[in-house]
């Protein structure tokens, strides 16, 4: 969880969708084996061999996925 807070996509569930997602029958606790109730956000980083992040995609909405010829144009790119 330190690298999705270091990049800025990690998000805490507050007790109520905790109990939600519960009554839905997702057991966040049970399923991660934690209970600090954090999150990564869906997300996509390319780096530079130098380790230089030159493309990121961040979208919290999970049903929303970037486009693979997006992604590998980023990655094209990103070799020139």
């Amino acid at each position: 969880m330190a690298g999705a807070k270091a990049f800025g996509i990690a998000w805490r569930m507050d007790l109520k969708q905790v109990r939600k997602y519960k009554l839905g029958r997702m057991d966040i606790e049970a399923g991660s084996g934690q209970i600090h109730h954090i999150l990564p956000v869906p997300s996509v980083f390319v780096l530079s061999t130098k380790g230089v992040i030159q493309f990121e995609y961040v979208n919290p909405n999970h049903r929303i996925r970037l486009d693979s010829n997006v992604l590998e144009e980023a990655a094209r790119a990103t070799m020139k």
